[in-house]
C-alpha cells in the first residue's frame, strides 16, 4: 500500500484512559484525545497527560468505585 493510499484520519473525542498506579486500576472517563478511526491509537495533548499525572497524584476521592474482576493470562 502506498503512502498516497494510506491516511490515518484522527477525530477528537472523550476515552476512557485506564492505568495500574502502586497496585490498584485506575480509570479516568471523559479524557480528551485524539483518535485514529482507522487504527484506534490515541493521542493526548501535553496538558492533557500533566492533568492526568495530577489526578493519580492527588489521591482525591473517585467519583464511584467499580469492582473488576483480573485475569491470568496462560499460555
Amino acid at each position: 500500500m502506498s503512502n498516497e493510499e494510506w491516511k490515518e484520519t484522527f477525530e477528537q473525542q472523550k476515552v476512557t484512559y485506564v492505568l495500574e498506579h502502586q497496585g490498584k486500576v485506575l480509570i479516568i472517563e471523559n479524557v480528551p484525545a485524539r483518535v485514529c478511526r482507522e487504527t484506534g491509537e490515541r493521542l493526548f495533548a501535553p496538558e492533557t497527560v500533566e492533568r492526568l499525572q495530577q489526578i493519580v497524584w492527588e489521591q482525591r476521592k473517585p467519583i464511584r468505585m467499580v469492582e473488576t474482576p483480573v485475569f491470568e493470562f496462560v499460555a
